[in-house]
């Protein structure tokens, strides 16, 4: 079973290089992203439509073994005050199912606001809402793992 750690204490959990797994939970879709091994740059996977937690899960687990990933990162969506409400509690929940199911650690990321930024990138690159609707969850993933990857290069300096 995976540990479930803030992600400053999941960077002891991890080897020096390898990739990690993003993951964007929203209550329709995943957001899935991947690092490079070096964990230096995040990008965009897929998106996951959400059917069943089995089903979901077996999905994430399958694109992390393809890119030989090491971990995950999952976005935690603290309230602006940094309180935890009910989309927390849910993310909290998924991490404890999913933890059952990998021996891969997994790292809770606060992603305040990660999303209304991807937004307003991807409508100053001009791009249409239908066209946004289909990747933001993706590329939200990659902004949350962006971070983690940036603060975990931090704890390094």
């Amino acid at each position: 079973m995976a540990v479930i750690l803030p992600l400053v204490e999941a960077a002891e959990q991890l080897p020096a290089r390898g990739s990690l797994i993003g993951l964007d939970l929203g209550t329709k879709t995943i957001g899935v992203a991947s690092s490079d091994p070096d964990r230096k740059l995040a990008a965009g996977v897929t998106t996951i439509a959400r059917t069943k937690f089995s089903a979901d899960a077996a999905r994430v687990l399958a694109l992390a073994a393809e890119r030989k990933a090491i971990g995950f990162v999952l976005g935690l969506p603290v309230n602006m005050d940094g309180s935890e409400g009910p989309r927390a509690q849910s993310t909290r929940a998924f991490a404890r199912n999913f933890a059952k199911l990998t021996p891969l650690p997994i790292a809770l990321w606060d992603e305040r606001l990660s999303t209304a930024a991807v937004e307003r990138g991807l409508i100053e690159a001009d791009m249409r809402r239908n066209k946004r609707k289909e990747v933001i969850d993706q590329h939200a993933a990659a902004y949350i793992l962006q971070g983690a990857l940036d603060r975990l290069a931090r704890l390094k300096e």
